[in-house]
């Protein structure tokens, strides 16, 4: 998911709602982990140059063979490799339109036959490929995906996913469809969907994950829903609308399925992940908006922003300033910290009923989407003057 290149926002504060709720036979609960990553220490001298730091993570993709997780780091236009215990590994490309290079980093993903890995670059308006090891391969889908349109800060390649057929799907943000490809040879195959409200229509589809029956799992974010489609693109599910309760949406950005195909979506402007079972029926919830030392919620990124992190962080397990990318592997939900410069590993564990105290995310207002942020092209030039500095 990409950087907005043109963005505003307002925020509406409300008060804390914390609501009591009770988890009925719920199977899948989820337990913070650790963290990969962390923002950059400014006053240390830090840049989010600095290697295993992160700004605005945006695709997340765990590598089968290694363990090894790779984070799309929006503002440096670099993919960070980390190990399953979080140490900085390498870097991966750097901002441009040569080969290897990006402008405007999203959504990332291993195919599972080559092991290579697929990087949206949203600004060059393309897919990149890398081998294994983070080498560039080639470029694909040039040209494909439609520019920037009115209310939309994103645009571009957003969800990437791979089914076992060797099909590959993602997301054309701004034209409300999913292309299907050719991974070996870039070839654009077929079109899934349009722009519009009705069941199998999309506005803003920003994540794709595929079902065990090779159905697509698609975060419709703008409709505030999760569809499910088939891959001729006729509806066969949709649930969610716009709020802050249980089963409700503000912008969801991405998701994964598991084995059972229960679904993981990440509920962005309400800094949390919600999951709920193949059917669409919710099961459980997990964490809530980042706040400052009087308790109200830490905003977003403004225009014009000095950095890319959220002022002040709020790094206390759990707590989100606003919920990104994710990937699931192992058990394991990693899922991108927006602007708090981190990625946060979730256990999925089997739990039967239980009764918690949930924290409801207090409303506010966004006007924001698959990425988040600022005027990127200004932050990457001041950072990197005082990276070069």
């Amino acid at each position: 998911m990409s950087l907005f290149r043109n963005f505003s926002i307002a925020i509406a504060t409300a008060g804390c709602v914390v609501a009591t709720t009770t988890q009925a036979n719920a199977s899948i609960t989820l337990e913070y982990e650790g963290d990969i990553g962390r923002p950059a220490n400014f006053a240390a001298g830090e840049t989010p140059f600095t290697p295993g730091t992160l700004a605005i993570p945006q695709g997340i993709a765990v590598q089968e063979e290694t363990g090894n997780v790779f984070v799309a780091n929006d503002v440096t236009d670099q993919i960070q490799v980390f190990d399953s215990q979080g140490n900085y590994l390498q870097g991966i490309g750097s901002t441009g339109s040569g080969p290897g290079q990006s402008d405007g980093q999203s959504a990332i993903a291993f195919e599972p036959n080559t092991g290579n890995l697929y990087a949206g670059d949203v600004n060059n308006n393309r897919i990149n490929v890398f081998d294994p090891q983070g080498n560039y391969v080639k470029s694909i889908a040039q040209g494909q995906f439609s520019g920037l349109i009115e209310g939309r800060p994103f645009f571009g390649p957003s969800g990437i996913v791979f089914d076992n057929s060797g099909n590959g799907y993602v997301g054309d943000y701004s034209s409300d469809r999913i292309l299907k490809f050719n991974p070996s040879s870039g070839e654009i195959t077929g079109s899934i969907g349009s722009s519009g409200t009705t069941p199998g229509q999309f506005q803003g589809p920003s994540g794709i994950a595929v079902r065990s029956d090779g159905n697509l799992v698609v975060t419709d974010q703008f409709n505030n829903r999760i569809q499910v489609v088939n891959p001729e693109g006729d509806a066969l599910l949709s649930f969610g609308k716009e709020g802050t309760g249980e089963g409700e949406f503000n912008q969801p950005i991405d998701v994964e399925v598991d084995e059972k195909d229960n679904i993981y979506v990440t509920d962005s402007i309400n800094s949390r992940v919600q999951v709920f079972d193949k059917n669409g029926n919710f099961l459980s919830a997990f964490g809530e908006p980042a706040r400052d030392a009087n308790g109200n919620v830490v905003p977003p990124l403004s225009l014009g922003a000095p950095s890319p992190y959220g002022d002040p962080l709020d790094l206390e397990p759990g707590k989100f300033n606003w919920t990104a990318g994710s990937d699931l592997k192992d058990g394991k939900l990693y899922v991108g910290d927006f602007f708090q410069g981190r990625v946060q590993v979730l256990d999925v564990v089997d739990s039967s009923s239980s009764s918690a105290e949930v924290p409801e995310p207090s409303a506010f207002l966004g006007v924001a989407v698959l990425g988040a942020g600022v005027a990127a092209v200004k932050l990457k030039k001041s950072l990197r003057q005082k990276a070069i500095g």
